[in-house]
Formats: C-alpha cells, sequence, structure tokens
C-alpha cells in the first residue's frame, strides 16, 4: 500500500514549520466543538424543552442522539477517511456540521432538532480520527508530533472546561439556538483554509467500503451504548439488556468478517500490536472509571451538596484545567523518559485523587471533593496524548484514519461502560444500605430505596422533620456508596498502571534515536517505536 501526500509539505520526514503549526490551530477548532457541544447542550435543555414543547422522551434523544451516531460512526469515518482522503472527508464533515448547526439553532419542532443533531453527530465522527490521522502527517518528526498532540488534546480539554462559562453567556444574552449558531464561523474557518493548509493523505490501494461490515459496526455499537446507557438511566430493564447483548453479538461478527476480508474496515491486526492494544486498554478503562465516577460525583455535587447544575459544572473547571496541565507536562516528561513511566505515574497520582474523593462524603467538604477531582484530572492527563501517540505511531500511513477511529471508539465505550456499571454498583450498594425512617408511608419508602433522586423527591412530600429525616439518611448512604466506588476506582487504576508498564514498557522515550526491540511475531503490521 502506498499513501499520497499532497500539500504544505514533503513526504520526506522532517520538522514542521510555521505553517504546519497554523494548520494544527485549524485542526483544534472542531476539536473544540465538539467537547463544547456536549456540556452547552445540558444548560440549554430546560429553555429547548419548554419552547419546543419537548416531551421528556424526546428530551433525551435531543441529548443522546448526538454522542450515540458519533460513537457509532467512527470506524466507518477512519476508514473512509483513508480511502478517499483525510483532509477531503474532514472539509466535507466540517461544511455539513455548519450547516446542520443553522438547522439546529432555528429548529421549529422536537423531531427537526433531534434530525438535525442526528447529522451533527455523524459529521462529528469525521473529526476525531481525520484530525488524528493528519497530526502524524503534519508533524513526521516523533516530539513535534507529541507536542502537537498536546495541543490538539488541550483543546479538546479547554471545550470541555468553557462549555459551561460560554453556554451560560449565551444563554443569558441569547435565545438556546445560539449555542448551535457559535459552530458556524468556526467551520467555516476550517473549510475556507483548510484547503490550503492541510496535507492530503489517503490509502491509494484501498478497496470500496464494505456495507455489510458498516452496518454490523454502527448497529452494534450502537446497540451496545444505547443499551448500556438506557440501563445506567432506569435500572434493570429487559428491553436495553436485550439490546445490549445484540450488539455484543453483532459486534463479534463484525470482528469475525474483518479476519476473512482482504481489506477490513477496522484491521484487526492492529490489536495485536502491544503498544496498541496497551493504549487501548488504557483508554477503556480510564473512560470507565471516569464516567462513572463522574456521574456520582455530579450527583453528590446537586443532590447532597445542593448545587445548581450550572454552579456544579463551574466547579468543574479548576479540575479541567489542571488536567490541561497534566496533559502539556506529560508529552515532555515522555520525551525524557519512557512513556510507561510516565503513564504509570499518571495513574498512580489519579488513584490517590480518587481516594480522596472517597474521604468527602464523610467529611462534608465540597473542597476535599474538588481537590480529589482535580488530582485526578491531573494524573489522567497524560493519558490522551500519550495513548494517541502511542497508537497512531504504530500504525502505517495508510491506516491512519482508521487507527484514530477506534482509539475514540474505546473512549466512548468506556465512557458508556462506566456510568452503567459503576452508576449500576452505586445503585446496588445504596439499595442494600439506606434504612428508611419510621413513619415513612409506604409508597414514599419504596421510592426512598430505589436511589437517591427518589428518596431526594420522597422526602419534598412528607412533613418537616420527617422529610429531613430521610433526606438526610439517604444522602448519607450515598455518600457511603460513592466512597466504595472511589476506593474501587482507586484499585482499578493501580491494578492498570500495572497492565500498562507490563504491555508498553518496551516503547522508548518520544524521538529517542535508541533502537527498537522487534515488533510481536504475531503482529501483520510494522510496528514504529518513536
Amino acid at each position: 500500500m502506498t499513501t499520497e501526500l499532497t500539500g504544505s509539505r514533503a513526504p520526506a520526514p522532517g520538522r514542521a514549520g510555521a505553517r504546519q503549526w497554523i494548520a494544527l490551530a485549524v485542526l483544534s477548532l472542531p476539536t473544540m466543538l465538539v467537547f463544547l457541544d456536549l456540556t452547552v447542550m445540558f444548560l440549554a435543555m430546560p429553555h429547548i424543552t419548554v419552547d419546543l414543547g419537548a416531551s421528556a422522551l424526546q428530551s433525551l434523544w435531543m441529548v443522546d442522539i448526538y454522542s450515540f451516531l458519533i460513537a457509532g460512526s467512527l470506524v466507518t469515518m477512519g476508514r473512509l477517511g483513508d480511502r478517499i482522503g483525510r483532509r477531503k472527508l474532514l472539509l466535507i464533515g466540517a461544511s455539513a456540521f455548519g450547516l446542520l448547526s443553522l438547522v439546529a439553532a432555528f429548529a421549529t419542532s422536537p423531531a427537526m432538532l433531534i434530525a438535525a443533531r442526528a447529522g451533527l453527530g455523524i459529521a462529528g465522527a469525521t473529526f476525531m480520527p481525520c484530525i488524528l490521522a493528519l497530526i502524524s502527517t503534519l508533524f513526521p518528526d516523533p516530539k513535534q508530533m507529541a507536542k502537537a498532540l498536546a495541543i490538539w488534546t488541550t483543546a479538546g480539554a479547554g471545550g470541555m472546561a468553557l462549555g459551561p462559562s460560554v453556554g451560560g453567556l449565551l444563554l443569558n444574552s441569547f435565545w438556546w439556538g445560539s449555542v448551535f449558531l457559535i459552530s458556524v464561523p468556526l467551520m467555516a474557518i476550517l473549510v475556507f483554509t483548510g484547503k490550503a493548509l492541510l496535507p492530503e493523505s489517503r490509502d491509494e490501494n484501498a478497496s470500496n467500503l464494505d456495507l455489510v461490515s458498516v452496518a454490523l459496526s454502527l448497529v452494534s455499537i450502537l446497540a451496545i451504548i444505547y443499551g448500556l446507557k438506557e440501563l445506567a438511566r432506569n435500572g434493570w430493564d429487559p428491553v436495553p439488556a436485550v439490546v445490549t447483548v445484540i450488539g455484543v453479538v453483532l459486534g463479534v461478527l463484525f470482528v469475525r468478517r474483518q479476519r476473512r476480508l482482504p481489506d477490513p474496515l477496522l484491521d484487526i491486526a492492529l490489536f495485536k500490536i502491544p503498544q496498541v492494544g496497551g493504549a487501548l486498554t488504557l483508554f477503556l478503562v480510564t473512560g470507565i472509571v471516569m464516567a462513572g465516577t463522574g456521574l456520582l460525583t455530579a450527583q453528590f455535587f446537586q443532590l447532597v451538596l445542593g448545587l445548581s447544575p450550572l454552579e456544579a459544572a463551574l466547579w468543574l473547571i479548576l479540575p479541567s484545567i489542571l488536567a490541561i496541565v497534566g496533559v502539556q507536562l506529560s508529552m515532555p516528561l515522555a520525551s525524557k523518559v519512557r512513556p510507561s513511566v510516565v503513564l504509570t505515574a499518571g495513574l498512580v497520582i489519579s488513584a490517590v485523587g480518587m481516594l480522596l474523593i472517597g474521604l468527602a462524603p464523610s467529611t462534608g467538604g465540597l473542597f476535599l471533593l474538588v481537590f480529589g477531582i482535580c488530582v485526578v484530572y491531573f494524573g489522567v492527563g497524560a493519558v490522551p496524548a500519550l495513548c494517541n501517540q502511542l497508537t497512531m505511531a504504530a500504525a502505517p500511513p495508510e491506516r491512519q484514519g482508521s487507527a484514530g477511529s477506534i482509539s475514540t471508539t474505546a473512549g466512548e465505550l468506556g465512557n458508556a461502560l462506566g456510568i452503567a456499571s459503576l452508576g449500576s454498583i452505586a445503585t446496588i450498594l445504596y439499595t442494600a444500605w439506606v434504612t428508611v425512617p419510621a413513619g415513612v408511608p409506604g409508597d414514599a419508602a419504596t421510592v426512598a430505596k430505589e436511589d437517591l433522586p427518589g428518596a431526594v423527591a420522597a422526602a419534598g412530600k412528607l412533613p418537616g422533620a420527617l422529610g429531613e429525616q430521610l433526606l438526610k439518611t439517604a444522602q448519607g448512604t450515598f455518600g457511603d456508596a460513592l466512597t466504595a466506588v472511589a476506593i474501587g476506582a482507586a484499585i482499578v487504576l493501580v491494578l492498570l498502571s500495572g497492565v500498562v508498564f507490563a504491555t508498553v514498557r518496551h516503547v522508548k522515550p518520544i524521538g529517542s534515536e535508541e533502537p527498537a526491540p522487534a515488533p510481536d511475531a504475531d503482529a501483520e503490521l510494522p510496528v514504529e517505536h518513536n
């Protein structure tokens, strides 16, 4: 296979100049928007629900359809970019994202907004795999590539941190459609400058997309994520459980089909490379831990400490800033010591933060909770950039789009699994440990034993002292459940640090000229160790 390169740089490896760094700034725009769009939507939902007259189910789909279709389309878009050109696909996706943002801003019905959000999810799925592939093309020097990935990761974290502030400012000054309109000028900048600044790269020998594989990939990932989120949101239900199982079965069929195809949608041989397997495991497990504990701490902020959603989001700006600091420190460190050392240290630091989170409920301290989250975010900050570096460095040029898609998909699956699994564990512990005070009516007691939101609602309908007693008991029990989950998460992070050290310890410091060991004999793709 060969890779065609056209545009702003020659294919021979060399150091990037000003043009490439400007191109990186342009590539960071859609990344920031994807994460910004996730947070501002939560603040806009109450306004949208009232204005459009959306039902509870329609409101859920307005939020969920975007992330569902991003996750479901990543693998397909990664391979499509390999085939037709990563720059071409990125500019098509950016154009569609801008136009659909206009449609969403001026939607006149719930159905229209849901359809626009679905289109935004598909268009947004072109960003991550294409951008990662283009960064590896723009920056062939390993140390410059590491710096570029750190900047790009910072853009995503910055979008997440700025989301509540930007959303609050827009919603205080304009109507809810303004949260979608901010995408339009930024997408226009990417579309109008991208052709001049970005190189084109593709797999010249790629065959047509296998539509059966596309369907299996999309339906499998959608079914798994939908099923897990519904189980986490509503508790045990046979319908989402069956949907999840169907998704897993289709995923197995997808993998088996990829093994047989001469030019698969997703090259399974990538997973045989030790550093890719280690990076994906790290992405998946940290996604589980961070999403699960993030859900529980958000509930603790609002239902125990009594903060509003906006206040809770603002308290999380500082941890997001420290995550950015962690990203910026990790890449220079990984050029001096092995990436495995940086990642292992980061995971151990995050485990300490989890223990601090576990202590917060017993002290009732908002500041200890926020401090613990800060420590966790700082430690985990090394994960996205270094994992992408390990994955992209190991993949051959013609498979860069596919490699970019699998790391992002691992993170999406980790988020869904974390919300479902750790959320369910906390609910099970709460149900087992909570003791409803005597005198609470039967119906209210039943609701209060299910979960903390139910207990808060039930307590609000009871007379003064009895309601306060129920609320205090439920909040204390939820705090105990959060402590147990946080301690368990700390143990998982320590164990994960051992796995990561074992799988990527052979990778030299980024940019090192030391010879790398021979790749695993079972691997079918060449491995490039930096």
